[in-house]
């Protein structure tokens, strides 16, 4: 159970309700097994990341506050799987504290639906609620299906995770999905790469581009003796692997690597049942991965 006992809103964002629905089904399951009180938050709207990044950051600060909003009025606090959604959701605060103006057009937008916000919403993300609050003591005690020590998995952390907010790991070295990998029994490989953008929306605007990041991503987990990638953003997950047969065809170099979410890892290891984790939605079989447990 989670130490501080406290209940929060879940986040789901666009991506986990269309084609992250398996990074929702596996974090709902794990939350329900490690005693996480949580209810989705009532009445959310998109975040607004795409809007922010190539159309109005204004609208982008005004969509994602009403979400904080919605939060603080019932007195929660908020945790979002997507990378994008939680980095949108904190760069919001941000900017909501430190320029008055972006604060002043937030207020008056909040003010005409009924809402107000006053900065008391903390945003987590559900691997530090995990590894923090939940701890790997707690997590060792309800192992049920430790993996064994030969699968060997590249941790990927993505670009948004850490940066621009390093919240609960460092920004360029971060450590927390290698030291749940290990607390399950597997090894995490020394992967340099884990931070390194994977293209995000270039796969399908400037494939060049895309397929080059997301190839250089493949080709070092391979290179480290991987066998899977483990992840905690939708758009890394759909990009390492919708794009393999590609990117294979491409570079004249064989990949079938599984990318799994840390969700989907831990709650193998947990002894959650693989649909509950959204396994059967994966494009690459995950069966090197299931073929490590007992």
């Amino acid at each position: 159970m989670i130490k501080n006992g406290k209940s929060y809103y879940y986040y789901p964002g666009c991506s986990l309700k269309g084609t992250g629905k398996h990074y929702e089904e596996s974090v709902l399951s794990v939350f329900k097994a490690l005693g996480i009180s949580f209810v989705e938050l009532p009445d959310w709207n998109c975040c607004g990341a795409t809007t922010y990044m190539s159309i109005n950051q204004m609208a982008s600060y005004i969509m994602a506050s009403r979400n904080l909003a919605i939060a603080e009025r019932d007195g929660k606090d908020i945790f979002a799987p997507c990378s994008a959604c939680y980095m949108v959701l904190l760069k919001t605060q941000y900017a909501y504290k430190n320029y008055p103006h972006v604060k002043e057009e937030i207020d008056k937008a909040l003010d005409k639906v009924g809402l107000s916000y006053s900065e008391r919403v903390r945003v987590r993300h559900p691997l530090d609620l995990i590894v923090t609050d939940v701890g790997m003591e707690e997590i060792k005690k309800k192992i049920t299906r430790p993996f064994d020590r030969n699968l060997k998995v590249a941790t990927y952390y993505g670009c948004l995770l850490g940066r621009p907010f390093p919240m609960f790991d460092h920004p360029c070295f971060p450590q927390a999905i290698d030291i749940l990998v290990e607390t399950l029994g597997a090894e995490a490989v020394e992967y340099p790469l884990k931070t390194r953008c994977c293209g995000g929306s270039l796969t399908g605007t400037i494939r060049e581009v895309g397929y080059r990041l997301v190839y250089l991503l493949l080709k070092e987990a391979k290179k480290r003796g991987a066998s899977a990638i483990v992840t905690v953003c939708p758009l890394c997950q759909f990009n390492l692997e919708a794009y393999q047969k590609e990117i294979s065809k491409k570079y004249g170099e064989e990949f079938n690597m599984p990318i799994l979410y840390f969700t989907q890892l831990l709650g193998l290891a947990l002894g959650i049942h693989e649909k509950k984790l959204g396994l059967n939605r994966l494009l690459v079989s995950p069966e090197p991965v299931l073929n490590a447990l007992p």
